[in-house]
């Protein structure tokens, strides 16, 4: 099959990649050259423009963005859906929301252009893995990118038609929201772990204990694991974690729909409070304790 990929960052260009050992055509696009270039090295069509892309590939024709979620997905959709015709396919694979994602397919159904949100997770082990894909959309335009989706999903599955527009990152933002629960939980256990000083415990041998037959096991222990084997203690990280936005769309829409989710409210939490050193709310906890009870305070300098 020929698809076009614009975005060819850590997934984009790696999900390129992988549909060219498959032996599907790929006509790529990126702001950085030098990202079109390594692709074209694999075998791609290089693209010096969006208008330049779709010239190069057949009626009907597919698109797939993998740009950052934002401004910059808004404007690409908004010039593909300029550039496209009517029986031609796009296909959002970034982390847009989903609310955004009903939005743009509706506009781009006006002009006979089906919309596809898919959900993609895999991060940069996905080439040689495979990609799970969640994808939302007209299940016509699906069928007809199905070739596409299992050259990039695992042999074994790892693909689904989740339902209408919007459907794909809706089941991807929710599937974020429990991958920070998940990733919360390991990291409050080895805390806990290394916090047994006379036990000495090795973090990186139990992790990897873990991961045969324990009903804790998963991929995500499976890095833990390598992670602790490359830096026992992790003492060469800092402990600032960021959130993409997945984590805040989850816990908004979980108030939107009165559906409790006190974890992942609590993991997302979490990653706010590591990136304040000192934070006023800490300070003023010791503050009132000390005002109330004469506790020891120590100065911000210790």
């Amino acid at each position: 099959m020929q698809l076009g990929m614009v975005g060819l960052g850590r997934m984009g260009g790696s999900m390129a990649t992988r549909l060219l050992k498959a032996g599907h055509g790929v006509t790529v696009f990126d702001l950085n050259p030098e990202a079109v270039e390594a692709v074209s090295a694999a075998g791609g069509t290089p693209a010096s423009s969006l208008d330049d892309l779709v010239s190069l590939l057949d009626a009907p024709r597919t698109v797939w963005v993998m740009v950052p979620s934002g401004d910059i997905t808004e404007s690409t959709v908004g010039d593909l859906s300029r550039l496209l015709s009517s029986g031609d396919t796009l296909i959002d694979g970034g982390n847009s929301n989903y609310k955004d994602s009903q939005r743009r397919a509706a506009a781009i159904a006006k002009e006979g252009i089906d919309y596809l949100d898919a959900g993609t997770s895999g991060g940069v082990w996905g080439l040689d893995n495979g990609y799970c894909l969640m994808v939302g959309g007209p299940r016509e335009a699906y069928d007809r990118a199905l070739p596409i989706l299992k050259a990039l999903s695992p042999d074994e599955g790892g693909c689904m038609h989740t339902g209408p527009s919007g459907s794909g990152h809706y089941v991807k933002m929710v599937h974020n929201g429990i991958e920070y629960g998940l990733m919360q939980a390991y990291a409050e256990g080895f805390e806990l772990l290394a916090a047994k000083k006379e036990f000495n415990l090795d973090l990186a041998e139990i992790a990897e204990t873990w991961r045969h037959g324990s009903v804790v096991r998963s991929w995500l222990l499976d890095l833990s694991a390598d992670a602790f084997r490359e830096d026992p203690r992790l003492e060469s990280l800092s402990s600032y974690v960021e959130d993409s936005g997945e984590g805040r769309w989850t816990v908004d829409t979980s108030v939107e729909l009165a559906v409790p989710t006190p974890v992942i409210t609590a993991a997302l939490h979490a990653r706010f409070r590591s990136r304040q050193p000192n934070p006023l709310g800490g300070r003023m906890l010791a503050a009132l304790r000390n005002q109330f009870g004469g506790h020891a305070v120590r100065s911000a300098d210790e």
